[in-house]
């Protein structure tokens, strides 16, 4: 089955969706099979670090954290009263151990998890990047080829274009980056220069 002919289930009823075009179809296999990908590749101990960090970022998380919290504080003010002793007295010293480690785990956890999302961000830009550039070359190419066909028609004035020309040069990636870093650098010195001014 296709993506085109695929169906979604929402609130138990199915509704098909338009066929796609076959570009866009494919694209959509593409983007489906890089995390298709990055899911089988996924070893045991990192699924079980994820799920456990996925935990982490839901309600059921911070209930339960004020919950122990709770049941820690309370009966640690009330024993003394009873005549019973406290086994965490103020100012909660195992409390802060625990809450201490665990803030240091969640951390880990947290950096693990977000070290592969970064890895497959990066891999869906470098994607995204080699798809603006092959539509750079197609844009530049139909561009051409419509000047050609303007000059080639005789009921059209034929005239000179400059935007035109220039258009139908593909960008250089390596051009473009040199410019981005050259005008950075230069507004980003401009910007010291101005807070320096301030300063003094």
């Amino acid at each position: 089955m296709t993506s085109s002919e695929t169906t979604h289930k929402l609130n138990k009823t199915i509704i098909p969706t338009a066929p796609l075009p076959d570009p866009i179809a494919k694209t959509i296999d593409a983007v489906i099979a890089l995390h298709t990908q990055s899911e089988k590749n996924l070893s045991s101990h990192q699924r079980i670090v994820e799920g456990i960090t996925a935990f982490f970022g839901r309600p059921v998380f911070l209930y339960c954290t004020l919950l122990v919290l709770a049941l820690w504080v309370t009966p640690n003010l009330l024993l003394p009263r009873f005549g019973l002793p406290q086994f965490d007295p103020p100012p909660f010293q195992w409390l802060d151990v625990l809450l201490g480690g665990g803030s240091f785990l969640m951390t880990i956890g947290v950096l693990i998890a977000q070290k592969r999302q970064e890895k497959l961000s990066e891999q869906r830009a470098q994607l995204s990047l080699q798809l603006n550039l092959l539509s750079e070359q197609k844009i530049a190419k139909i561009i051409a080829l419509l000047e050609e066909l303007r000059q080639d028609l005789p009921n059209v004035k034929n005239r000179l274009d400059h935007e035109a020309e220039v258009m139908q040069q593909a960008a250089d990636p390596e051009a473009v980056m040199n410019a981005l870093e050259e005008t950075l650098i230069s507004e980003l010195a401009d910007l010291q220069q101005e807070a320096k001014e301030k300063a003094s």
